[in-house]
Order: structure tokens, then sequence, then C-alpha cells
């Protein structure tokens, strides 16, 4: 049996309450064909003790920052800006930039990528937080490349995501990179919630009550997942809506945060992932059914999304018959 992948979560005094509990509940569904646990998730505070929560209430961990050394993967969920000059904070700090060091995965969620920021583990490189606190970041880490228009961001063996769900969506990203798609999306369903959305997906997604009569594209997403292997243009989708081009365009990037064409996309790479793992489809074969028309067209779009060609990708995340 392998060994679980160790994940320490480093909460720090004022940490946010719902950032807190994401990743032992997003890793802790995270499970094997046979249900056995892949993750084992473990909260740890800098000296050990007992800290609040912006909620209200207090939390007693069991660790302290040795923990970072037992851990594969450390996350820091959001904490209040105005604790970056505590002296628990600066200690969490130091552990940090030893953890990173030691070759561990750095992930944080929301404004965990201050601390991130503080320990220099972002200079020079793309991050992602709260779109609400950007600029103040930015004035502060001039030095990290802040993108504040997407979920999250994946640089390798540094992770950042925005606020709040963005955590989930970030933490799920990491089972579905580490086990693939049907190990994710078995925790999204035992977590309820979506089980895949596009780390470049904007932040800024509006979702104004519908109107009386006001049309919705959802019955034509659904249409459009029964049919992924066909060609589909924007056109017809707009027709299947009973919509101009103008008015679907518009509506489908308000209800989903992304266009119509990028959205396509999305869902055809995740089509392919599936069945990349799941059969013994050619890849040629695979192109055809997810919609890419050629096998060229299909390593192109899973190289761009998940850095990797199909063939290395099956033998990664195949699932054993």
């Amino acid at each position: 049996m392998t060994a679980r992948h160790r994940i320490a979560v480093l909460a720090l005094d004022g940490v946010m309450a719902l950032d807190l509990g994401i990743p032992s509940q997003v890793f802790g569904c995270a499970t094997d064909s046979a249900g056995r646990r892949l993750y084992e998730t473990r909260i740890c505070t800098p000296d050990g003790g007992p800290i609040r929560a912006s909620a209200g209430f207090s939390v007693q961990p069991d660790y302290g920052l040795d923990l970072l050394d037992w851990a594969d993967t450390v996350i820091v969920p959001g904490v209040h800006r105005e604790r970056l000059a505590a002296p628990t904070t600066i200690q969490a700090v130091t552990a940090l930039r030893a953890a990173r060091a030691a070759g561990k995965r750095i992930m944080s969620i929301c404004t965990g990528a201050y601390v991130l920021a503080a320990a220099g583990l972002l200079d020079g490189r793309p991050a992602a937080t709260h779109w609400a606190y950007a600029e103040d970041f930015r004035g502060r880490f001039p030095q990290v490349e802040l993108d504040a228009d997407v979920l999250f961001i994946d640089d390798g063996d540094v992770l950042t995501s925005a606020g709040v769900a963005a955590g989930l969506d970030l933490c799920l990203h990491v089972v579905r990179r580490d086990h693939g798609s049907e190990v994710a999306n078995r925790a999204a369903r035992r977590c309820v919630v979506a089980p895949w959305r596009d780390g470049g997906q904007s932040q800024f997604i509006e979702r104004p009550l519908p109107a009386p009569g006001d049309a919705s594209t959802a019955a034509t997403r659904e249409w459009v997942l029964a049919r992924l292997g066909e060609p589909l243009d924007l056109d017809q989708l707009a027709r299947h809506a009973r919509m101009s081009v103008r008015t679907f365009t518009r509506r489908f990037r308000e209800e989903t945060g992304l266009s119509p064409g990028r959205w396509l996309i999305s869902q055809r790479v995740e089509h392919a992932r599936h069945l990349l793992e799941s059969t013994d489809l050619t890849i040629d074969q695979v192109a055809d059914q997810a919609g890419f028309g050629t096998a060229v067209s299909l390593r192109q779009h899973l190289r761009a999304t998940v850095g990797t060609a199909p063939l290395a990708y099956r033998r990664t995340f195949r699932t054993p018959a």
C-alpha cells in the first residue's frame, strides 16, 4: 500500500475559519478505488498552542512547527494582514523558508499568500490572493507577480489561491494533479462541490438573479456535454439557447466566468483526461471522442492544461481494470 501524502496546515492567530477547514475536508475525502485515504492532514500553530479564529472561537492544535519536518506539503490558510508582524508569524515565516529549502510543496489559501510573500517564497513568481486585497498586496510585495483575476495559480512547487471557495478549487486541483480526475471527482462528490473550475477563471463572476422570463445557458451547457465529440461552434450554441450570439456570449460569461469557447475546451480536456484514465482507447480515438479531432490538437491542449502528453498522463493516472 502506498504511504499517504502528509499535509501540514499551518494556522496563525486570526486564521480564517473556512480556510482552516478546507484542506482537511477536501484531502480527507480523497480515496482510491478501494476507499483507502490518500492523504493525512494535521494542523499546527507556530508554538503548538491555541489560537483564535476569525469567527470568534479558539483552535487547539495537536502540533507545533516541528510538524513541517513531517509534512510533504504545507498549507497556510488565510489570516488577517495586521497579524503579519506578530512574533509567532515571524517564526512561521522562518519555518516556511526551511520547509521550501527542504523540498516541501507549499500552498496558501486567500491571504495566506501574504505569509508566503513575507517569507520570500513568491519573489519573482506568479501568485493569487483575494481580489479585495490586491492593491494592498502589490504595495507590500511589489516583487511578486500578483494576478488578482484568477481563482488559483499552480507554479509547480508553490501554489496560491484566491479567497474562500477558491481554496476548494485549489485543493481539488492538487488532488487531480496527484491522483487524476477520477479521484478528484470522487472527492468533489463527497464534498458536494463542483468537481473542477479552471484556475484561470476570473474571480469577478457576476451572477445576478435572473429577471422573470430571463433565459439561462444551463440547458445548452448540458446539451453540449452530451455532444463533446461533435463539431460545435458559437452559432450552434446560441441557436440552441434561442439567443443571439451576442446575448448568449454575455449570459454565458455571467453564469460561468468563461467565454463559451474557453469553457468548451476545458470540458473537452476534462473528458479526454477521463478517457485516458478509464479506457484503452488509442490517443486518436480519445482525441476524436473528446472533440479535438486530431491527436496533435489533443496533445497541445492537454500539455497547456496539465503540462504533460497524453501517453505520459495515461501511464501516471490509468485506473487498473
